[in-house]
Order: C-alpha cells, then structure tokens, then sequence
C-alpha cells in the first residue's frame, strides 16, 4: 500500500501555494513534515486526504484516486485542529457526540483505545466542544486520530495548546500505536526538536516546493556547524555547501551540508559541532545570513 501525489498543484485567487509537489509515503512509517508558516503544510495534507482538490495533479493510494473514493478514504484519516466557534456549527456539539460520529468513518475503530485516551486525557465528554480550551480540543482530535486505526493518519499540529506533560503523553502513545500496528502516519508541527526523536523521515516543504525527503538521522548527520574567525572558517568550508552564515565582529558560525565523502578542513583554527534537526532546517530555510 503507498499513496502518492505527482506534480500536485494548488492555486488560490490566482496565486499558486503548491508547486509541482511529488511525494510517496511508503506504509509503515512516521513522517515528519516540517515548514516555515505559510508554506503550504496543512493545504498539502487536507489534498492528501482528499478534503481538498488540487488544481493540477492527482494523489492515488495503491493506484486508485483518492478524490470521491469511498474505498480509498476510508483507509486515511486528516486530524486537523478543530474549529469549534459558533460559525462552525460545532460549537454546541457535545465531545461524545463528535466522537460518536467520527467512529462511524472509519470500520476499524478502537472503542477500548478511545476509552482509554478519554480516561488518560482526562476528557469530559460531556463538555460541549465550544466550551473546551485549545488543549483540550487538540486532545479530541488525537483520539479520533489514533482510534480510527486508519493505515494512513495524517496530524497537523497535533500537540497545540497542550502542555509538556501531554505532548509527552501524545508522542508515547503515537510509537505505541506504531508500534503495534505499523501504520503510516505524517506529523506536521513546528515544535521540532520534540518531534525529531519519533520521526524516521522528515519532509521539507518550503514555499510550497517540496526542498527535501530524506531519512532523518542521515539528514542531521550531514549538517554541521562550524565557527571561529571569519578567515579560519571561510578557509576550512571552501567547497562545502554552506547555508545560514551568522557574522559576530570578526567571528563568523556557518551551517554546513555534507555529501558523502566530504570533510570540513579542520587542521583550521575552528569548532566543529553537531547540530540538531530544528538548526538544520533552519538554515535550509531562515534567512541566509545575520550580522551583529
């Protein structure tokens, strides 16, 4: 089972916020899909899940288009931050009833494992959902999540507005559920450095082109940074791929990209350190260079 996008294109009001995005999502794995805001993270998930059409391309799930297919929807879930004001119309639906009607989307449902996030949460599905915080709602959307035991579940910004306990909770319960049942799951959120431990591939998106697919360790690995005096370090990247130069008077930091077989020159006077997945992509994707 594999669902696929190519060349998927999204245009709004004339502007495109998708370009030419291709992507495979191989079963059995968590991916990660980190971008700037704006860059088209939640619009390229709600395609993949067929709640919105693209304007160019198409997304198949073992060959067959996902748009307007029973078949194929019901084996992806997109849990998304639940807008529950009064416009929605969903402001006066009680949590138990929202739960109720999600359970019947999906065949596989896990009525034991929604009883016992609602426990662990500490959710009273009695609460009307218009009257429930942030967190809370972001809680109800990670039991409809994991509990649909869709193969392929998508969570954008799944942790907002909870604290450091519960995001704990949530990222336990996410390898639990990988764990046993080896489906494929996509986690968008700017909190990186949380994230990057459970996450075996990251995504870059970026200005709404697709920057980078790649095993997540490996990614890290080949980026280091390297700092000391702005001659020492200019010498010891010469033909590095060199992103997110920080100049402090006469000391310079650089993010480096290695390819294989590639070294920094560090007989140079300078320090060579290991960066983590959050530096990484921010000097994938910040501001080329800053002074002071």
């Amino acid at each position: 089972m594999s669902l696929h996008c190519e060349n998927v294109v999204k245009t709004y009001g004339g502007k495109d916020v998708l370009h030419d995005v291709t992507l495979d999502l191989k079963p059995g794995k968590i991916y990660g899909l980190i971008g700037r805001n704006g860059a088209g993270k939640t619009t390229l998930l709600s395609i993949l899940a067929a709640q919105n059409p693209a304007s160019k391309g198409a997304v198949t799930l073992d060959g067959e288009p996902v748009w307007e297919n029973r078949k194929s929807l019901a084996k992806i879930c997109f849990s998304r931050e639940l807008n529950a004001n009064a416009e929605s119309g969903l402001a006066a639906m009680k949590a138990k009833e929202y739960l109720r009607i999600a359970a019947t989307y999906y065949d596989g449902w896990d009525k034991a494992l929604e009883e016992r996030l609602v426990k662990l949460f500490d959710l009273n599905l009695k609460k009307k959902l218009g009257k429930m915080n942030k967190g809370m709602l972001s809680m109800i959307t990670i039991v409809v999540a994991l509990c649909s035991k869709a193969p392929y579940t998508f969570l954008d910004e799944p942790v907002a507005g909870l604290d450091v306990v519960a995001r704990e909770q949530f990222y336990k319960l996410l390898l639990e559920e990988y764990a046993s049942s080896g489906r494929t799951f996509v986690v968008s959120t700017h909190i990186i450095e949380e994230a990057a431990d459970v996450l075996e591939e990251v995504i870059i998106l970026h200005e709404g082109k697709i920057l980078l697919t790649a095993d997540t360790q490996a990614f890290v690995d080949s980026a280091v940074h390297v700092s000391g005096k702005i001659e020492e370090v200019d010498a010891a990247v010469t033909g590095l791929e060199v992103h997110h130069t920080e100049t402090v008077g006469r000391s310079k930091g650089v993010t480096v990209f290695l390819k294989p077989g590639q070294k920094v020159d560090e007989s140079r006077d300078v320090s060579v350190q290991p960066v983590s997945l959050q530096r990484a992509f921010v000097a994938l994707c910040g501001e080329e260079e800053t002074r002071q």
